[in-house]
């Protein structure tokens, strides 16, 4: 009988904090800059005799992540030096926290699955520099020591994931409780979070753990997932075999999804860490002050809470308004308009009607239009009127979504485009009934499957009616006048 295996899981997450300048300089931190080695300076740079400075929104925004997730923050902090060598780190050595980081402990819920709402503890988390980038061209290695020294979060949680879905699910938590915090945009793409994972495999049912393997530098919740999986199976395959899994560091291959060897991985013995002798311990109840801290952090969990409670929208829906603040806070300035319209008699109803045209057709033009948050020219209260006009039955639902889209990209107001497009619903019976037996004299055979049962048919005789009167019609309305005209024939 094959014997059961279970992942044994632990995360190591950097992430690239938006500081305006550098972690332990005054270069910019600039992580859109194109022009290789432009924001550099003999300090990141690591030549003899310069000095570093600690920048203190750097501790800040690390200790507000610490406060949101619960974690002890001591009374003081130092930092070490980490001594390693390769072509990206120009000092020889990263100044990080080895033994007194800035956060111990903690726990993140896994807020987004509604069902597991596991809530993983965190080992530390701590502040370090990040080092140069490596580009290969052409048979060459260049350096852009740009990003060097940029202030570099690092959140360890404990072996407490147990599957590919957990993993996914607390880097996804995670990055929208940094993105409400304002620490960091923590975009995979652009590398300002990246993740490593610890996995081993150990029986069902034991506690002892088996031998970790670290797969590094994963830049996408999906890699993580699917890093996870691969690695699962074949440490599984392994194991059956009675063969040895290796304390090793591997890679991840994206386009074949497989992991592959890289190197047996270091202790942290062979860093030689030892306090940085050109920095000062923190002290920081005495640098910071905690309690204020405190008081402007909000957690998107309670957030999804609030928003579920206050609109009736489920699970998902809340999911999508709480990974953006921006669609948050328009979604809610358009509810907040929109009460104001029809003198606070709003239903539940309507919340999910403002959602849905928020969630498709506001969010389609953006990304089909690939539209910055900033490009887009509509306005919560241009949006309101759009759908106070759906709700009194000025205009078609056709009308509305194009509105969305005219307005998105190019603003304007709703009312005075109506008037000039003569985009208001007709409430020209007579003329509907001309449409409507034109029609059907058109599609005889659309009109025999109605006859036959075959009701999916009536949508496409709406939308070619709604296409005669160029969308200005209630589709609703539409569809019991040509079922009636059917049956009386």
């Amino acid at each position: 009988m094959a014997q059961e295996y279970e992942p044994v899981i632990g995360l190591e997450i950097h992430v690239e904090l938006k500081t305006k300048t550098k972690m332990f300089c005054s270069c910019l931190n600039d992580a859109e800059e194109k022009i290789p080695n432009k924001n550099i300076c003999p300090i990141c740079l690591g030549h003899p005799g310069t000095l570093p400075t600690i920048n203190k929104k750097a501790v800040e925004f690390v200790l507000k992540v610490g406060l949101a997730l619960n974690s002890t923050i001591p009374s003081v902090s130092k930092f070490d030096r980490k001594n390693y060598f390769y072509p990206d780190l120009p000092k020889g050595y990263q100044i990080s926290q080895f033994d007194q980081p800035l956060c111990k402990g903690g726990k993140l819920p896994l807020f987004l699955d509604s069902e597991n709402r596991k809530e993983i503890p965190i080992t530390r988390i701590h502040l370090e520099e990040d080092t140069g980038r490596l580009i290969h061209s052409h048979g060459i290695t260049l350096v852009d020591f740009n990003r060097a020294s940029r202030p570099l979060m690092e959140l360890v949680t404990e072996p407490a994931i147990h599957s590919a879905k957990e993993a996914r699910l607390f880097a996804e938590s995670l990055q929208i409780l940094l993105k409400n915090l304002e620490v960091s945009e923590a975009d995979m793409e652009k590398g300002q979070m990246r993740c490593e994972v610890n996995i081993s495999l150990r029986k069902k049912g034991e506690e002892k753990l088996g031998t970790k393997v670290e797969v590094k530098n994963l830049n996408s919740f999906k890699a993580i997932e699917k890093a996870i999986e691969f690695e699962t199976e074949r440490q599984t395959k392994l194991l059956e075999n009675s063969e040895t899994i290796i304390q090793e560091t591997r890679g991840w291959d994206p386009l074949k999804e497989i992991t592959y060897s890289q190197r047996e991985k270091e202790e942290a013995y062979d860093y030689r860490y030892f306090p940085e002798p050109d920095l000062p311990p923190i002290n920081v109840f005495e640098s910071f002050d905690i309690e204020s801290l405190k008081e402007n952090i909000i957690l998107p969990w309670q957030e999804k809470e609030r928003i579920m409670k206050d609109y009736g929208l489920n699970s998902l829906e809340a999911n999508l308004l709480i990974k953006n603040n921006w669609l948050k806070s328009f979604y809610e300035k358009t509810i907040s308009c929109l009460k104001e319209q029809v003198r606070q008699n709003i239903t539940e109803t309507n919340y999910h009607l403002v959602y849905n045209y928020l969630s498709t057709d506001l969010v389609g033009v953006k990304e089909s239009a690939n539209l910055k948050e900033e490009e887009i020219k509509i306005t919560p209260e241009a949006f309101s009127q759009i759908i106070f006009f759906l709700l009194e039955n000025k205009i078609s639902s056709r009308v509305a979504k194009d509105l969305i889209i005219d307005l998105a990209k190019n603003g304007g107001e709703p009312e005075k485009i109506i008037k000039e497009r003569k985009l208001e619903n007709i409430q020209d019976l007579s003329l509907f009934n001309k449409v409507i037996d034109k029609v059907l004299l058109a599609n005889p055979k659309a009109v025999e499957d109605f006859k036959n049962g075959k009701t999916t048919v009536l949508q496409f005789l709406i939308g070619q009616a709604m296409k005669e009167l160029k969308g200005a019609a209630n589709p609703q309305e539409l569809s019991e006048l040509i079922k009636k005209k059917i049956e009386s024939q």
